[in-house]
């Protein structure tokens, strides 16, 4: 029997056993042997609050990256600290975001290598089909491996004391717990707001009755979509929008704007619109969704473009229109904290307007990536449980990928933030189209583009799009926060040949730049007297 007919199989029988799944306060469909190590690594069975006692340095509200990186930071470093949990151990990131789909992205990523083949001398024979269960299934076991990393185990063992339930403040200093009925208060000397975000709901006539799935919904397929829109080309969507396509579905994006990651230059985003098309997406512009209504044959997407009514039919609609931060139902007001739409309010410091009371991640920061979450939790530990100088979310350098094929990586400034904030900007670009290890790969639609403050070599930011963009991001990043400019980039020995060979190509045209017509005369004049 292979592997995959072993996890038919598995899925098959767990079907069988509602007794088991019922057995976890919390389900995860479907109930495989996947999820289950999931739930016994992030909501096992069984699980009985501690008894508090005393009051605590620090308690976090909410187990995502922040939260975890908090509590285990601040246990490690002597605090008495608890954890508070609504719903599975290792928030959005573990279990609906990053894991889960860029498991199945690498799936896709690898369809799209072979289909490529072709290019590179490499006879395919046939068409190349993806077993769509067999990807999920993948992704599930690598989500269940993974888990480990964010459990009850390794929180609990770095000295936590966990609680699992709803937590609601009652005062300044004070949070109750209610697990299944049972509550319980605890006091903290300081304490940390990290519940994250949540996918925004689409608000149209017929939408909850037609339904749709967010990133909550999206991993727990089972059978794959013949036909689905995506409703919003951000990073999300896009990702999720061309790794379905590359699986098998026949995917239409609808998009707001006038192009795919709003977010980025026009000529980082015409580049992945081109390997859309490529993987043949039907990308549908300056459009806005209008209702979603039941058909013979599926679900219809009413939606309107340049003033015309217009619809697409799809088995399956993906909604990926941002995130909301979470901060409803916590009693936010008891312990006098202000917050709006946009998150709980912070200062630079991330605290929020009581002082015993910090905020990090999603539900306070503009920037909702993982590992802005990570550096946030790291300034609430020093700035909550030490005295002295406090560190600053504002001197945070911030990268960010979207991993579509290729990537689009970015850190820093755009040109047009630079401008806005009065900052003349000279902008280098370097197509990947004459870097020898790219045109090797196949891969020379892409570029990088560095800018830097004009008369200095001072590095604003840059935007990366390659195959790799995420990982050749970084040594901009690092650059950006050691204050290396772009003049000392171009010293810097790059291994031959690497796609990251183009930075060093950027910054010799810093360098080219610099030699001003008559200091080139004078030099030529030099030489020739030289001789």
């Amino acid at each position: 029997m292979t592997g995959v007919d072993e996890r038919i199989l598995e899925e098959s029988m767990a079907a069988q056993l509602p007794t088991v799944a019922r057995a976890y306060p919390v389900e995860v469909t479907p109930m495989d042997r996947f999820n289950r190590a999931l739930l016994d690594n992030t909501r096992p069975i069984g699980w009985r609050n501690p008894s508090p006692a005393g009051r605590y340095n620090l308690i976090a509200i909410g187990s995502g990256t922040a939260g975890l990186v908090s509590t285990i930071g601040g246990a490690g470093l002597g605090a008495k600290v608890a954890l508070i949990e609504k719903h599975l151990m290792g928030g959005d990131c573990l279990n609906t975001g990053c894991v889960p789909s860029k498991s199945i992205i690498r799936s896709a990523k690898a369809i799209g290598e072979i289909r490529r083949a072709q290019h590179f001398g490499i006879d395919v024979a046939g068409d190349v089909t993806a077993d769509f269960g067999a990807v999920m299934a993948r992704m599930r076991e690598l989500r269940a491996a993974i888990s480990h990393d964010d459990s009850v185990q390794r929180v609990t063992g770095a000295g936590v004391d966990l609680y699992f339930g709803a937590a609601r403040f009652t005062g300044p200093d004070a949070i109750e717990v209610d697990h299944d009925g049972e509550r319980v208060t605890l006091h903290f000397a300081k304490a940390v707001i990290t519940t994250g975000s949540k996918p925004r709901r689409l608000d149209v006539p017929g939408a909850e009755e037609v339904g749709y799935l967010t990133n909550e919904t999206l991993f727990e397929l089972t059978e794959q979509p013949r036909r689905l829109a995506v409703i919003g080309g951000g990073p999300i969507g896009a990702e999720m929008a061309q790794t379905f396509a590359r699986l098998g579905s026949t995917v239409t994006v609808i998009e707001h704007n006038a192009q795919l990651l709003s977010r980025e230059d026009a000529d980082a985003a015409r580049i992945v619109q081109q390997a859309f098309v490529d993987d043949g997406i039907a990308l549908i512009f300056e459009a806005t969704v209008k209702a979603l209504k039941r058909t013979a044959t599926g679900r219809g997407i009413e939606f309107e473009r340049a003033g015309k009514r217009e619809q697409v039919e799809v088995d399956e609609i993906l909604v990926s229109i941002g995130r909301a931060p979470t901060v409803q139902g916590l009693g936010l007001e008891a312990a006098g904290v202000a917050y709006s739409d946009h998150g709980v309010t912070v200062d630079d410091t991330l605290r929020t307007s009581n002082p015993n009371i910090y905020a990090a991640g999603d539900v306070a920061i503009r920037y909702q990536f993982t590992h802005i979450a990570d550096a946030t939790a790291r300034i609430v530990l020093q700035n909550a449980l030490f005295p002295g100088p406090k560190r600053k979310a504002s001197d945070l350098i911030v990268p960010w990928t979207t991993f579509t094929d290729p990537e689009v990586a970015h850190v820093g400034l755009y040109a047009h933030e630079a401008e806005a904030q009065g900052i003349k900007v000279q902008t280098f670009t370097q197509p990947l189209s004459h870097v020898d290890r790219a045109r090797a790969d196949g891969e020379t639609a892409g570029f990088v583009k560095l800018h830097v403050k004009a008369g200095s070599d001072k590095i604003l930011g840059a935007t990366i799009v390659a195959a790799h963009a995420g990982e050749m991001i970084s040594e901009i990043t690092t650059a950006m926060a050691g204050g290396i400019g772009l003049a000392k980039l171009a010293n810097v020995i790059h291994p031959y040949p690497t796609q990251a060979e183009a930075i060093w190509k950027a910054a010799n045209q810093y360098n080219r730049a610099r030699l001003k017509p008559w200091l080139k005369r004078v030099l030529e004049l030099w030489m020739g007297w030289r001789r």
